[in-house]
């Protein structure tokens, strides 16, 4: 069996999830009713305090949000309970005193108490309702009470007694209310009750989100038992109606917003995948559809016409950067092939010249690099040498590298000293140049018969050497400025003496710089452990001996830089 005729089988499969769906929902309606039926007279009995409770929830959230529309809240609670605190003792104990009730007078005249009350006794019905009492409080948890802020008599309802009166509060109350405080907006409504009465809270917060107050209700527990009964049968009955009523009309909505929808959508889910494995000829299958369910599915039919008309693009832009990445690809090789064609290749370069071994590799990071290096004779009896490392990498590094390794050709075959040949190319290059690169270069002219090197480095790594029965060792020559920096640069040379058998070791930053999966740096020291373990071996297997002991090194980290070296052996005359 296919793959796409998985798909299809699967598809219609899926087709039965609707059914499955009414199904459910009308067993989950009759496992609802038998429930209801079922329900005795504890459940009632919750059910009834329950529904007292929501309503002095309600009457708690009233009063807060009536009380929040008022200016200057924060300032009210704030000086009510700072008042309460400043009481003396001996004066909060008798707080049914005239000298008591004189401390929150000013109060009773603050323009938050006076717009507050006016609201409240002019809509007093919608705070009292089974002789609850709905009031405005805040616990003083030092002095373990509650204040009263705004406290209605039971005689007149009247919003003007008991501002500033307090009760005894226990420790279980105090954190029943204040438990949430850390979450308040998850738990918005608190209760606890006592005995026959439940008091339920409603946090009233400043901006900062802390509780400033509490807008509570008290619901007496004496209409439960009375209620329970009636409460029972009523709720049985709207319950059944309610969910047969709400079954049937989820039933036509789901057979017309969700079922047909669906398998339209499914159905063009299984031609447009026949259509990607040539079994289905139609294109824009999902912008054909009709689905005008207003919802997420009228949405996501939507959605998969973008979808589709998307990967119809993504395929061709793919086709056309695949093109492109090969063209760019076959140019890179072509580019590389150039580059590598302008270094020495052959080896050994003068197979009729005895006085020297020489050898040299690149490797650079891309496709092409920035390093290059060269050895030519300029007459009979001195020979070039050159290693330089142009700032940058990839294609721009690569044609600047060109560019400098000609004018370092040129300038050298004319007989300069290396000091003015690279004077002289530095010039060159920063007349010419209007791109921000440089190129570091180390420059020298061996006389063939006497062995003496005179040399130049333009900001290049430092060469290593090796006299005859001794170890590689680095030698710290002059450094002058690098090539193509600055106009006007003068260069520094200086000569070495290389005996019969003493070797010469040129590199890149490449090769010191060279990073493990660690990011540790290959470094010298390691450099020259390795070279000084090629005692007796041609250049080229000394280079060949580096380069494997900084692929030993690295354990397969990708390479950052390009890595260049060249070796020269001094046989003498």
């Amino acid at each position: 069996m296919t793959r796409n005729e998985k798909t299809v089988q699967k598809g219609k499969k899926n087709k039965s999830i609707s059914s499955a769906i009414l199904w459910i929902l009308a067993a989950a309606v009759l496992v609802i009713l038998a429930i209801s039926t079922m329900l005795n007279w504890g459940f009632m009995k919750v059910g009834v305090t329950t529904l007292l409770s929501m309503s002095g929830s309600n009457a708690a959230v009233g009063l807060r949000h009536t009380i929040e529309m008022a200016d200057g809240l924060e300032e009210y609670v704030n000086g009510v309970i700072d008042t309460y605190d400043s009481i003396p003792d001996e004066i909060r104990s008798q707080q049914d005193s005239d000298a008591y009730r004189a401390y929150f007078a000013p109060f009773l005249e603050s323009d938050f108490y006076k717009e507050t009350t006016a609201v409240l006794e002019k809509d007093q019905s919608r705070y009292s309702f089974l002789e609850k009492d709905v009031y405005l409080a805040m616990y003083d948890r030092e002095q373990m009470t509650l204040v009263y802020l705004l406290d209605p008599k039971e005689s007149d309802q009247e919003w003007n007694a008991r501002v500033g009166e307090w009760e005894q509060a226990d420790q279980k109350e105090i954190d029943a209310f204040f438990s949430t405080e850390k979450d308040i907006l998850a738990h918005r409504n608190l209760s606890h009750r006592y005995g026959e009465l439940i008091t339920i809270a409603d946090p009233v917060l400043n901006h900062d989100g802390k509780i400033i107050a509490f807008a509570m209700s008290d619901i007496p527990l004496s209409y439960v038992n009375a209620s329970s009964a009636i409460f029972t049968f009523l709720y049985s009955l709207v319950l059944t109606i309610v969910l047969v009523i709400i079954f049937l009309i989820i039933r036509a909505v789901m057979k017309k917003r969700l079922v047909k929808p669906i398998r339209e959508i499914s159905k063009a889910a299984e031609q447009y995948a026949m259509s990607r494995t040539g079994e289905h000829t139609d294109k824009n299958i999902f912008t054909q559809l009709n689905v005008n369910t207003g919802d997420e599915l009228e949405e996501l039919s939507h959605v998969m016409a973008g979808m589709e008309q998307d990967i119809t693009v993504y395929e061709n832009n793919l086709m056309k950067a695949a093109a492109e990445e090969e063209r760019i690809q076959t140019e890179l090789g072509l580019a590389a092939k150039i580059q590598l064609g302008m270094l020495p290749r052959v080896f050994p370069p003068y197979p009729e010249r005895q006085e020297f071994d020489i050898y040299a590799m690149m490797d650079p990071a891309k496709e092409v690099g920035g390093d290059f290096y060269d050895f030519f004779l300029i007459d009979e009896d001195h020979l070039a040498l050159v290693i330089a490392d142009v700032s940058g990498k990839g294609i721009p590094a690569a044609l600047f590298m060109m560019s400098a390794m000609i004018v370092l050709n040129n300038f050298a075959s004319e007989g300069y000293s290396p000091a003015e040949v690279l004077r002289r190319a530095n010039e060159k290059i920063c007349g010419s140049a209007k791109v921000d690169m440089f190129v570091t270069v180390w420059f020298g002219i061996l006389d063939l018969k006497t062995g003496v090197v005179t040399a130049a480095n333009a900001g290049h790594e430092y060469p290593a050497v090796r006299h005859p029965g001794g170890e590689y060792e680095l030698l710290h020559d002059k450094h002058s400025f690098v090539i193509g920096g600055m106009a006007g640069m003068k260069y520094k040379e200086y000569t070495l003496a290389l005996e019969p058998g003493a070797s010469l070791f040129l590199y890149t930053d490449g090769v010191a710089e060279a990073s493990n999966s660690q990011e540790e740096f290959y470094g010298c020291e390691r450099m020259l452990g390795a070279l000084n373990q090629t005692g007796g071996m041609s250049a080229q297997e000394t280079l060949q001996t580096v380069r494997r002991d900084v692929d030993r090194f690295a354990e397969g980290a990708p390479q950052f830089d390009d890595l260049t070296m060249l070796c020269i052996t001094y046989k003498g005359c």
